[in-house]
C-alpha cells in the first residue's frame, strides 16, 4: 500500500516516513502544497497524510484539489491546528480523519490502517493453499509454521496475496510496494522475490510464487 505524506517540517516528514515504512507501507513525501493535489491525482495512492500549514498551496486547498479528482481517496489531516473548531472545519472540509500535533506514531499508523480498511475493504485473513496471512496481526504461516518476514518482504507478500492467480508486472509491484524514489532499473524486486521464495517455498511440497515469463510474477496454487 502506498501513502503520500505532505508535511513541510522535514524532520517530522522523515520520522513519519520511516515509521510507516517499518510498518510495511510505501511512502512518498512532499514538503509543500504546490504539487500535492496533482501528484495525488496521477499516482495511485491508498491514503494521504496532510499538514495544513504548508508553503505554497495550503492544506485546505490541497484537500479541495484531491476531493475534486479522487473523492474516495482517504485523507488524514495531521496539524498543530487541533482545536475542536479546527477539527470540525477539517472534517467538514472533506478529511476522513484529523490528528493533532504532537502525535504518537503508533496511533497515526493505526489510524492510517483503519482508513485503508475503510477506504478499500479487504479480507483480514488471506489464504492460498496452506499459506496464510493475518493482515491485522501481520502474521504469516505456511503449513501451520510461522514465517518471519522483514517489513518490505511482508508488504510484497500481502500485495501478491491480494492479487493471487493474477500475473503482476515489476512496475505494478514497484508502484504499490516501493516509493516514488525507487530506481526501477535496479533488481531489488527480483531480490525480494527470491528472498520470499526462500522463506515461503523452500522445503514445501510445491512452490506458490511463480515467474511469468515476459510479464512478472504470480502467487498461485498451481503454475501459470
Amino acid at each position: 500500500m502506498r501513502v503520500l505524506v505532505v508535511e513541510d517540517d522535514k524532520r517530522v516528514a522523515t520520522f513519519i516516513q520511516k515509521g510507516l515504512e517499518q510498518d510495511g507501507l510505501a511512502v512518498d513525501v512532499l514538503n509543500d502544497g504546490d504539487d500535492a493535489g496533482a501528484q495525488a491525482h496521477v499516482v495511485e495512492y491508498d491514503c494521504v497524510v496532510l499538514d495544513l500549514m504548508l508553503p505554497g498551496r495550503s492544506g485546505f486547498q490541497v484537500l479541495r484539489d484531491i476531493r475534486s479528482q479522487k473523492a474516495e481517496l482517504p485523507v488524514l489531516i495531521l496539524s498543530a491546528q487541533a482545536s475542536p473548531e479546527d477539527r470540525v472545519v477539517g472534517l467538514n472540509g472533506g478529511a476522513d480523519d484529523y490528528m493533532g500535533k504532537p502525535f504518537i506514531l503508533a496511533e497515526l499508523t493505526a489510524r492510517i490502517r483503519a482508513l485503508l480498511r475503510r477506504g478499500k475493504p479487504r479480507e483480514t485473513k488471506l489464504r492460498v493453499a496452506d499459506l496464510e496471512v493475518d493482515t491485522v496481526r501481520r502474521r504469516v504461516t505456511r503449513g501451520g509454521q510461522s514465517i518471519d518476514l522483514k517489513p518490505k518482504e511482508y508488504a510484497l507478500l500481502e500485495f501478491l496475496m491480494h492479487n493471487c492467480d493474477r500475473p503482476v508486472t515489476r512496475n505494478h509491484i514497484i508502484e504499490h510496494v516501493w516509493d516514488i524514489h525507487f530506481d526501477s532499473i535496479s533488481n531489488v524486486v527480483d531480490v525480494h522475490i527470491n528472498s520470499l521464495r526462500n522463506k515461503i517455498d523452500r522445503g514445501a511440497a510445491r512452490a506458490l510464487i511463480h515467474t511469468v515469463r515476459g510479464v512478472g510474477y504470480m502467487l498461485a496454487d498451481t503454475p501459470p
